[in-house]
C-alpha cells in the first residue's frame, strides 16, 4: 500500500508540475476515493504535504523576486485567523472534532472541487474581464480589503477540504490585482500558501488528523514527480491540460457530492 500511495504522489506530483495547480484538489480526493482514507486523515496529511512542497516553491520565487510580500501579508491578514477559528468551531461543534466530520469535509471537498474546476476553465475570461475594468480601478484601500477577503474565504476552504490555495487563489488574485505580471501573483499566491497549510495543518496533527507514514509515502512519489512535470511542462500545450484537469475536477467534485 506504500508503494501505491507513491505512486499516487508521483502522479499527482507530475500534474502539479505539468499545470501549477491539482495538489489537494487531485491528492485529497484520490486519497479518499481510491484508497478508502477517512476525508479527515486525508485532509490533515495532504496540508502538511502541500506545505513542506509548497515551501520549495515559495524559495525558487523568493530568491528570483517574484513575490509580492505586501499581497502574501494581506491574504494571510485574512487566512491565518480564519484557519485558527475554522478549526476550532469543527472542534468544538461537530462531535469528536475532525474524526466525525465525515460529511462536512466531503461536501466541503466537493465544493471546493467544483470551484476549482470553475476558475480553470473561466480563467482567461476572468483575467480580460478584469483587465476590462482596469480603466476605472478601484482604490488601493479597497483592493487590500478585497485581498483580505480573499484570504478569509481561502482559509475557510482549506482548513476544512485542503483545496483552494492553488487555482482559486490565483484566479482571485489576477482579478484583483491584473496589472501584475501573472508569475508574480503565482509567487505570490505560492508563498501564501505555505503558511496557510502549515497551520491547517498543524491544526488537524493536534486534532489526531494526520498520517506521518503516509506523508512520507506520499512525499517520496511526489518530489520527482514534479521535478519531471516541470520539464515536460513546455512540451504540453496548456489548452489541454487545463481542460483535462477542469473535468477532473469537475467528475470528482460531482461523485462527492453525491455519496
Amino acid at each position: 500500500m506504500d508503494f501505491g500511495y507513491s505512486v499516487a504522489g508521483f502522479i499527482v506530483g507530475a500534474i502539479v508540475g505539468l499545470t501549477g495547480v491539482g495538489g489537494g484538489s487531485l491528492m485529497t480526493p484520490l486519497l479518499v476515493l481510491m484508497f478508502g482514507i477517512h476525508p479527515a486523515k486525508a485532509v490533515g496529511t495532504d496540508l502538511l504535504y502541500a506545505a513542506i512542497t509548497k515551501s520549495g516553491g515559495t524559495w525558487v520565487h523568493a530568491r528570483k523576486g517574484t513575490v509580492d510580500w505586501k499581497i502574501t501579508g494581506l491574504l494571510a491578514a485574512g487566512s491565518m485567523p480564519a484557519t485558527v477559528i475554522t478549526l476550532l468551531l469543527v472542534h468544538f461543534f461537530a462531535p469528536g472534532g475532525f474524526g466525525n466530520s465525515t460529511h462536512l469535509i466531503s461536501v466541503a471537498l466537493g465544493i471546493a472541487l467544483l470551484l476549482t474546476a470553475l476558475s480553470l476553465i473561466f480563467r482567461t475570461r476572468l483575467l480580460a474581464w478584469a483587465q476590462s475594468r482596469n480603466r476605472a480601478p478601484r482604490s488601493q484601500k479597497a483592493t487590500d480589503r478585497l485581498t483580505v477577503l480573499t484570504g478569509l474565504i481561502l482559509g475557510v476552504l482549506v482548513s476544512l477540504s485542503s483545496v483552494g490555495a492553488g487555482a482559486l487563489g490565483v484566479t482571485a488574485l489576477l482579478f484583483l490585482y491584473p496589472t501584475l505580471p501573472t508569475v508574480k501573483i503565482v509567487g505570490s499566491d505560492i508563498a501564501h500558501a505555505v503558511p496557510l497549510t502549515l497551520v491547517a495543518g498543524i491544526g488537524h496533527w493536534f486534532m489526531g488528523s494526520v498520517d506521518f507514514k503516509l506523508l512520507g509515502a506520499l512525499l517520496i512519489g511526489s518530489l520527482p514527480g514534479i521535478y519531471l512535470g516541470s520539464h515536460l511542462a513546455v512540451r504540453i500545450p496548456e489548452k489541454v491540460l487545463r481542460p483535462s484537469l477542469a473535468a477532473i475536477l469537475l467528475f470528482t467534485g460531482s461523485k462527492l457530492l453525491a455519496n
